[in-house]
């Protein structure tokens, strides 16, 4: 028998940092966000450059620092390590020798977003009474390629600069200005004979105005004296896991793939106590990505509301809200979008930064990639249909959104007399390997979703919803093949040409059109076989969500391996293809991930009057809990362990939405049993599909 200490599987350990800086593990909490050791830091919501030369702005970092150590302590036995700790959000670097203990620990602050911070600890060893002296080798100049930085006086001991972008993102705009103020750190920290052991605190400031930014480092400074600054971000993370956590029993490698994913997906969030109207969305690199020609330039795709968003709205309502508020505050710029092509409502960006007008460097993408459109709406639908909550859509302004995107479409298509029905014309589907194609099958199912959806909202509102809405969604034209029974990506496509990614199997899951199992089956075998093995990292898992649908578990199993080629080691950090190529810290990828397990195991859709739920779990893994699943103001914890489920409603539960909680039931299907959710009371249940619904008879929860 082994008295080793358990691995724990949230704390990511190594004894040497991957070749590769790219994959050195970012550190990001919704606001700001930089690369371990790097120079760079980016921050929400700030650009340089007009149009299709708009990137995220760098920012200097100075907390670009590496630790090492004294030549004449080298000469003893040194190992150094490196963790991150995603319980915790903090990042360190460990240094060992016989005489002394040092520990650098780096962390982008979560309670309070506008921080970044920096630890040192000095830990005597042995019996030596000689002084110990660390180096702190700083890589940190106060310059940008993309803001004119002036200096200015020193606040409270701490440099301080400012300055603007140099171009708006549109013309005549304006250009965001940020202010940084730090803590210099020195080129040296020295443990005295007398000292057992000492700590240093650095700490980085950046927001977008003087008082601001003095206001931000005022509170580090208390937090620092008061010994409440790591304590309190500690605390926002630990608040923030409570309410998301998704855990296995089964492969260690998956168990930390999800950790890893849920880790940094949540560090692209806002924080839950920030207040509403400054997130800038989620970009495909995230905050630590996106300087000019890098992954993508910071901006803001489908990826944020097809691929990360449905995992963080099924957990946590308010930083769901959070991108809802992003579409909302673009909705300016949609509409110049639309009314530059000619037709009526918004025109969501492909690419996005602040304005909402496009700025993809190639106009094709913004021109025919319009399925963007239907994937913006349908985040709204199921924000609604998980929370029912109207405000989004009155004083929220998200029926501006809804109604502007089904006008969008009405003056999109066109009628075509020949077949009797709508069409599309002249798009990109997701695939993107194809363009100026007809009635791509996704993009023309997102539309007619859109138009449904806008019927429905305009009824719930009372709002006289124009006729055309209904009648182009009742006749759009969905392509399908009755002879072999599949649907064709789009006009023409012949069966056996190659495709990049999930397009048309999308279409089952998360869109939900209505279909056969046969005709379901014969889309995942016939696109899977055609896939670019090379292909972006999110599609294999929807591959796999399709499979379990079908009962496929062991397939579905394979198809999710795959997605593991995209994990770089040793931190977990994804990569946008197998080989490690393009886009870092992919976090439409692990969305994508995160969604197979989350939405395929569990079989959870967000439908209109329940959250359904159909659980299907492989062999090798013998429980699965799913802990702070929101609905209807509720907040639940889901255990799912061989042939049976356990359900917890939680008490008094946090962050659970704006509205009341309403009385929910677990209906099962085959059986009908009906089983009331009592808070605080655990509930157990056959493994079987089911949903979670209203209690019969209970006062509606929506606040009509």
């Amino acid at each position: 028998m082994t008295n080793e200490t358990p691995v724990d599987p949230y704390i990511f350990t190594t004894d040497l940092l991957p070749l590769d800086p790219r994959f050195l593990p970012p550190l990001a909490n919704g606001l700001l966000g930089w690369r371990v050791y790097g120079d760079i830091m980016h921050m929400g919501g700030v650009y340089n450059g007009e149009g299709g030369d708009c990137h995220r702005a760098n920012l200097p970092c100075p907390l670009a620092v590496r630790m090492d150590i004294d030549e004449v302590e080298k000469a003893g036995h040194l190992q150094h390590s490196y963790s991150l700790d995603t319980h915790t959000g903090i990042f360190t670097h460990s240094l060992r020798t016989v005489s002394v203990i040092a520990s650098q620990s780096l962390y982008t602050h979560r309670h309070h977003p506008n921080l970044l911070v920096m630890e040192v600890l000095l830990i005597r060893q042995g019996t030596s009474r000689e002084p110990i002296t660390i180096k702190l080798d700083s890589r940190f100049t106060p310059q940008s390629d993309d803001i004119v930085f002036h200096s200015e006086p020193d606040y409270k001991g701490a440099s301080y600069i400012q300055g603007q972008t140099t171009t708006a993102e549109v013309s005549g705009g304006v250009c965001p200005s940020v202010h940084i103020i730090w803590t210099p750190i020195t080129p040296s920290l020295t443990l005295l004979p007398d000292q057992a052991q000492s700590r240093w605190g650095f700490m980085v400031a950046v927001a977008g105005s003087q008082d601001s930014v003095q206001a931000h480092y005022d509170t580090a400074l208390e937090l620092m004296a008061n010994g409440n600054l790591r304590p309190s971000h500690l605390r926002a993370w630990e608040e923030l896991w409570a309410g998301s956590t998704l855990e296995l029993t089964g492969p260690d490698d998956l168990s930390r793939a999800l950790i890893g994913c849920m880790f940094y997906l949540l560090s692209a969030f806002p924080s839950l106590h920030e207040a509403p109207g400054h997130f800038g969305g989620v970009s495909p690199g995230g905050l630590s990505n996106g300087g000019s020609g890098q992954d993508y330039w910071g901006h803001v795709f489908w990826d944020q509301d097809t691929w990360m968003y449905p995992s963080i709205g099924l957990f946590y309502p308010q930083l769901a809200r959070a991108v809802l508020e992003y579409r909302v505050r673009t909705v300016d710029g949609a509409k110049d979008n639309a009314e530059k092509q000619g037709y009526k409502g918004l025109k969501f960006p492909w690419e996005s930064a602040v304005s909402g007008r496009e700025v993809c460097p190639e106009d094709i993408y913004g021109q025919q990639e319009i399925h963007i459109n239907g994937d913006v709406t349908l985040a709204f639908q199921h924000y609604l249909y998980l929370t029912q909550d109207m405000s989004m859509f009155t004083e929220g302004r998200g029926s501006e959104v809804i109604w502007g995107v089904a006008d969008y479409w009405v003056s999109r298509v066109t009628w075509s007399a020949e077949e009797q029905n709508y069409h599309i014309l002249g798009v990109m589907p997701p695939d993107e390997y194809y363009y100026n194609v007809n009635n791509s099958v996704y993009t023309n199912t997102v539309a007619k979703f859109s138009l449904e959806f806008a019927v429905e909202l305009a009824a719930l509102l009372k709002y006289p919803a124009p006729r055309e809405w209904q009648q182009v969604a009742d006749k759009i034209k969905i392509p399908f093949d009755q002879k072999q029974k599949y649907h064709p990506e789009f006009d023409g496509y012949k069966k056996g040409q190659f495709v990049k990614q999930a397009d048309t199997v999308m279409l089952g899951y998360p869109l939900g059109l209505p279909m056969t199992p046969e005709v379901r089956r014969n889309d995942l075998e016939f696109y899977e076989a055609v896939t670019d093995p090379g292909g972006p990292a999110m599609t294999w898992g929807m591959f796999a969500v399709g499979w379990l649908e079908l009962g496929e578990v062991e397939k579905a199993g394979h198809l999710l391996q795959k997605c593991f080629k995209n994990i770089q080691g040793p931190f977990q950090v994804w990569s946008e293809s197998s080989d490690g190529s393009g886009a870092v810290n992919f976090l439409t990828g692990m969305g994508g991930f995160l969604q197979a397990v989350l939405f395929g195991y569990t079989g959870f859709r967000v439908q209109k009057d329940c959250l359904a739920f159909a659980p299907s779990i492989p062999d090798d893994i013998t429980q699965l809990c799913i802990r702070g699943i929101s609905y209807l103001g509720n907040k639940m914890d889901w255990l799912v362990r061989g042939q049976e489920v356990y359900i917890i409603l939680r008490e008094g539960a946090k962050h659970a939405g704006n509205t009341k909680p309403c009385a929910l039931q677990v209906v099962l299907k085959n059986s009908g049993t009906k089983i009331p959710l009592i808070p605080g009371k655990p509930v157990t249940f056959p493994r079987e599909s089911g949903m979670i619904c209203k209690v019969d008879g209970a006062l509606s929860c929506w606040p009509m």
